[in-house]
């Protein structure tokens, strides 16, 4: 039977959301991990294409983010790992394909550290954790003082600005990236004082001054067993695509797919493509055939 849920569940004090869609007997589910600032709704278009394939997802709000708790706990990887494998175990999740974008990628590969048994294959997408490098605007974001900065500048006045600039822009031609529903119901979310810590604080944990604070590449040839899709787009200004080029050449049974004229988020810019190389991923493994 073919389901599409929407649930909060409780782990340890904290409130986490997911959607829950597809089948439930799928033995290998697709659980998607999100980026930083983001939710859940980000795998939407990837999420019905997947479930048209028959396939279950379990897309994941991290503590901090879109409907789950914006408390003030820990929100360090190790941390976020654990949240993960407790949801797997409240939904009798044995094993997973875990799907895992940005900040999402860099919790991914920190739960194949701690959790291997858990994890059937891996799939990478403009994953954090894989190189030093990354945006001039997460470095100042992550510098101290910035959550008055922030504060000062995303309130009600200033988004009901933007929300009428969008409006009128709207009228006479495409609105640009910093206008779109998507950005403005993040910055809506920075405006609030709980997610605003909740962001920083994840962020912190991860990115400093100097770039990304925690590597996973020493540990990448430990994961030469684990079926593994690297994908990312070739004009990411976030995190390049040198990272995931390196991690191609360090990881074992691994397969590299560069979206062409795509950006940080290469699911969005081609659903399609993106669930199409994810159906690949899940019947290789479900049929024991060889990766890639």
């Amino acid at each position: 039977m073919v389901r599409v849920a929407e649930a909060l569940v409780s782990l340890h004090g904290r409130e986490l959301r997911y959607l829950d869609s597809g089948p439930q007997d799928d033995p290998y589910p697709l659980v998607l991990l999100h980026g930083i600032g983001s939710s859940s709704a980000a795998w939407g278009p990837a999420i019905t294409q997947l479930t048209g394939f028959g396939l279950r997802t379990i897309a994941v709000d991290l503590p901090g983010h879109g409907g789950s708790s914006k408390d003030r706990g820990d929100y360090s990887l190790a941390a976020l790992a654990s949240v993960v494998r407790d949801l797997l175990d409240t939904l009798d999740v044995e094993q997973c394909t875990l799907v895992g974008h940005s900040l999402g990628g860099g919790i991914a590969l920190q739960f194949v550290y701690q959790f291997p048994e858990r994890v059937a294959a891996l799939a990478l997408v403009s994953s954090g954790g894989l190189g030093d490098e990354t945006s001039l605007v997460l470095r100042l974001t992550a510098m101290p003082g910035s959550g008055l900065v922030m504060g000062a500048a995303f309130n009600r006045r200033t988004l009901a600005a933007a929300e009428a600039l969008a409006r009128g822009w709207s009228r006479i031609r495409p609105l640009p990236n910093a206008l779109t529903e998507s950005t403005l119901a993040r910055l809506r979310e920075i405006a609030d004082p709980d997610h605003r810590y909740a962001f920083l604080t994840t962020l912190r944990a991860v990115v400093n001054s100097s770039g990304q604070r925690i590597s996973a590449l020493p540990r990448l040839p430990a994961l030469a067993d684990s079926p593994t899709l690297v994908i990312w787009g070739s004009d990411d200004h976030i995190l390049p695509l040198a990272h995931g080029r390196r991690a191609h050449g360090l990881l074992g049974n691994n397969r590299l797919e560069i979206f062409a004229g795509a950006g940080h988020e290469p699911h969005l810019d081609d659903p399609s493509r993106f669930a199409g190389l994810l159906l690949e991923l899940h019947q290789a493994v479900a049929s024991g055939q060889p990766w890639p």
